[in-house]
């Protein structure tokens, strides 16, 4: 068995705490991939991840191993099984944050990236055209190529049969966890994570930045709130994420569901799926 991490935030390195990213002792006990392969400066779309990780995961067949894809990004697991292409490569989040890049900084901040990104993107969309700018840079970042070049290929889905299984806990029982596992980080040094991640020259500005756990931090850092308010707001805006994961999750048929009921027995539960397995 080989664990091929899909979170989006987990592939940063420095960014330990704030990702719950699994211990030193863990890493060593099973192999992990995807897991501290970019700075927190470096770009890092879905669609390179899916393409990434398709590789690590033929090479641990290879190895005639079984990989595990963990993680909670929906995202990076439709790249890695269904592949991306323009037609669905959209995401709404990513959409209205380049918005507020463009209402901060200018829209023609935006254009020079995307010029670096795909001179021949910039010939056919004009500087001020917001919608198509964005619209590019979108694509971009969840794919990883340009959209002049995404427009013309399209990434099929991949030549494995994935099996899913996702647990499902008491809303109740979801809402502890988040308020221990926050606790916990803070607990663990996350505002001086945060700390040294700005000395290091990283911040706000930084997509993997961008983040729950972090951009709180940065608040507290910047005067703009109180540490006991930031630590709230961390809370708070996990639950929220936590909502939207399910929305994603519930949408894919392909999913087993299992339910979870404290105290748990992992053993039970690893040899429920482990039984799924078999019978496919």
């Amino acid at each position: 068995m080989e664990i091929v991490s899909a979170d989006s935030r987990q592939v940063y390195r420095y960014m330990d705490i704030g990702t719950d990213k699994p211990t030193s002792s863990r890493l060593e006990s099973v192999p992990h991939h995807c897991i501290d392969i970019r700075d927190p400066d470096e770009f890092f779309s879905a669609g390179e991840y899916g393409q990434l990780a398709r590789r690590i995961i033929e090479e641990i067949f290879h190895r005639n191993r079984i990989p595990i894809v963990v993680g909670g990004s929906g995202l990076y697991i439709r790249a890695l099984v269904d592949g991306v292409f323009s037609g669905n490569a959209r995401d709404i989040h990513i959409r209205e944050r380049l918005k507020g890049e463009a209402e901060e900084g200018g829209l023609d901040v935006l254009y020079r990236r995307l010029s670096r990104i795909d001179p021949d993107a910039v010939q056919k969309i004009h500087a001020h055209d917001m919608r198509r700018i964005i619209r590019a840079l979108e694509v971009y970042e969840l794919t990883g190529e340009p959209i002049s070049r995404v427009q013309k290929d399209r990434t099929e889905a991949a030549d494995f049969t994935p099996l899913f299984w996702s647990l499902r806990w008491d809303r109740d029982v979801i809402y502890q966890r988040i308020e221990e596992r926050v606790d916990r980080m803070i607990e663990s040094g996350l505002v001086d994570e945060v700390k040294g991640l700005r000395k290091m020259g990283y911040g706000r500005q930084n997509n993997s930045l961008d983040s729950v756990g972090y951009k709180e931090i940065f608040d507290f850092l910047d005067d703009q709130l109180p540490l006991d308010e930031s630590i709230n707001l961390i809370k708070q805006n996990t639950r929220r994420f936590v909502k939207k994961q399910m929305t994603w999750f519930r949408r894919d048929a392909r999913i087993k569901w299992i339910d979870v009921r404290e105290p748990v027995d992992w053993d039970e539960l690893a040899d429920t799926v482990l039984r799924s397995v078999d019978a496919f």
